[in-house]
C-alpha cells in the first residue's frame, strides 16, 4: 500500500509539472464579434462578383474585349481583386445604365480600371501609358 502511494505521488507531481508547463506556453483564443453588416457586405460582394463573371461569358462582351486587345483572364483577375465597395459602385453604375449600353459601359469601366492600374505601375497592359513613378 505504501509503494502505491509513493508511485501515485510521483505520477501526480509529474502531471502537475506537465499541466503547469502546458498552460504556460499555451495562448489564449480571442474571438471578435462579426456584425451582420459585415457578413451581408461580403455576401453581396460575392453575388456581385459572380454576376460580373457571368456577364463576361456573353459573346458580345468577349468579342468587344478581344477587339480592344484585352485578355479575358486579366479582366477576371481584376474582378476578383475588386473590393466590396468597388463592386457595389460598379454594379450601381451598371444598374443605372440604359439597357442597350450595359456592354459598352462594362467595357469602358474595365478600360478605365486598366488605365489607372497602368498609371500606378501595377500592370503594363497599354504600352502608350507611362507610369507615374
Amino acid at each position: 500500500m505504501h509503494s502505491i502511494r509513493t508511485y501515485l505521488r510521483q505520477i501526480s507531481l509529474f502531471m502537475i509539472l506537465a499541466m503547469g508547463l502546458a498552460t504556460t506556453w499555451s495562448t489564449t483564443a480571442v474571438a471578435g464579434v462579426v456584425g451582420t453588416g459585415d457578413v451581408l457586405t461580403e455576401q453581396r460582394a460575392e453575388v456581385d462578383r459572380q454576376s460580373l463573371m457571368s456577364m463576361l461569358e456573353r459573346d458580345e462582351v468577349k468579342e468587344a474585349l478581344s477587339t480592344m486587345g484585352v485578355d479575358q483572364s486579366e479582366v477576371e483577375n481584376r474582378i476578383q481583386s475588386l473590393t466590396p465597395s468597388e463592386l457595389a459602385d460598379f454594379n450601381e453604375q451598371l444598374a443605372e445604365a440604359p439597357v442597350g449600353q450595359d456592354v459598352v459601359g462594362i467595357i469602358v469601366l474595365f478600360l478605365l480600371v486598366f488605365i489607372v492600374t497602368d498609371l500606378l505601375c501595377a500592370t503594363n497592359i497599354f504600352s502608350f501609358i507611362n507610369c507615374i513613378r
